[in-house]
């Protein structure tokens, strides 16, 4: 798992309630058990007409948000079925944070496991991004995990919620299984006695 850094990012604004995970990753991509291209799946249904060209309108199509890390989303992210593809096919575009005022709980979960970092924030905060991104959609946000702020330039600065283990895992860039085998050894030398 890739640790989680500093972030400083333009924004990707999707103002959509209620994104579900079959938006975010159509259920026809889920037969692979493999990371590789799910980057290029990622909101399949609205980034490529039926005929499979690119919809221009898109935010993920437009050239200005090209390398941005970090999006901003309506409230209740990742809804649905239960699937870590999401996660996945967000990180594999290279998503590596997303800003909403709540998500479902197994997303929250799937994601904080594959490094992506949930962020929720409250209505007003929520709202005062929206409306800086609005103004300028160049202005840009930054991230510090270790700290657990987010700062934007309309003197936005809070902290956020995050589970503390799961903080530790992002931090040094594992998962739940890499943070066991880093213990090997104890483990190890209890099994001997």
């Amino acid at each position: 798992m890739t640790k989680f850094t500093n972030i400083r990012s333009k924004v990707i604004v999707i103002p959509n309630r209620n994104i579900d995970t079959d938006q975010i990753i159509p259920a026809r991509f889920l037969k692979v058990t493999d990371k590789n291209g799910l980057g290029d799946a990622l909101f399949s249904d609205w980034r490529y007409a039926n005929d499979g060209t690119t919809n221009p309108d898109f935010v993920l199509n437009q050239k200005q948000n090209q390398g941005s890390q970090i999006l901003l989303t309506g409230d209740n992210f990742g809804c649905g079925s239960s699937r870590e593809h999401a996660p996945w096919a967000l990180t594999a575009w290279g998503i590596r944070a997303v800003i909403s005022t709540s998500f479902a709980d197994i997303f929250r979960n799937n994601a904080l496991k594959n490094a992506l970092l949930p962020i929720e924030v409250s209505s007003d905060i929520h709202q005062s991004l929206f409306d800086l991104l609005d103004e300028n959609n160049k202005s840009e946000i930054s991230i510090d995990l270790a700290s657990q702020t987010l700062t934007a330039s309309n003197n936005i600065n809070i902290e956020f919620p995050i589970d503390k283990f799961a903080k530790k895992c992002l931090l040094t860039g594992v998962d739940q299984l890499g943070y066991i085998l880093s213990y090997q050894d104890l483990i190890k030398s209890y099994e001997a006695l």
